[in-house]
C-alpha cells in the first residue's frame, strides 16, 4: 500500500467513527498525476446521489503530456463500492453531525483506492485538548530521548 496523499484536515476537524475502503473511476492522465503525487484532499468530501457515491472537490493536477484526454481537475469522481455499504453510511450520514469525508488516496497493487471515513464533528475545545495532548506526547518522547542518550 503506497500512500499518495492524506487529509490531514480531516483528522484535525472530525473524529473518525468508521472507514470504509473505495475503488475511484478515473481516466488515464489522473492516474498518471496520481503517480506524480499531485493530489490534494484538503477541501473534499464524499455526496452519495442516486445511489452513488461520489468525490466532490479533489484536486487532481492536469498531467502536463496529456493534450485532449484532459479533464476538469476538480471534477465529481464516482467511487466504487458495494450498493449496501453506500446505503448503510447514507443511512449514517442522514444523522445529525456525521459527514463523508476522504481520508487517504493511496495504490493497491496496481489500483488506485480511496478511503473515506464517516467523521463526526468535532468542537474547538476538542481540537485544542487533541493539540495539547499532542504536545505533550511530543515533549514526553523528547525527554525519554535525551534521558536516553546520557546513559
Amino acid at each position: 500500500m503506497k500512500p499518495i496523499s492524506t487529509n490531514k484536515k480531516a483528522y484535525h476537524d472530525y473524529n473518525i467513527v468508521e472507514s470504509l475502503e473505495c475503488g475511484i473511476n478515473l481516466i488515464g492522465c489522473e492516474v498518471k498525476s496520481l503517480r506524480k503525487g499531485e493530489v490534494n484532499l484538503a477541501d473534499s468530501y464524499c455526496r452519495i446521489s442516486d445511489g452513488n457515491l461520489l468525490l466532490v472537490n479533489c484536486h487532481i493536477k492536469n498531467y502536463d503530456k496529456g493534450s485532449y484526454s484532459n479533464v476538469a481537475s476538480r471534477r465529481d469522481r464516482r467511487l466504487l463500492a458495494h450498493k449496501r455499504e453506500i446505503m448503510r453510511m447514507l443511512g449514517k450520514v442522514k444523522e445529525k453531525g456525521y459527514a463523508l469525508v476522504p481520508t487517504k488516496m493511496y495504490f493497491k497493487d496496481s489500483l488506485v483506492k480511496v478511503e473515506v471515513s464517516l467523521c463526526k464533528g468535532k468542537r474547538d475545545y476538542d481540537k485544542k485538548e487533541t493539540i495539547a495532548k499532542k504536545d505533550a506526547e511530543r515533549d514526553l518522547q523528547r525527554t525519554l530521548k535525551e534521558y536516553s542518550e546520557r546513559r
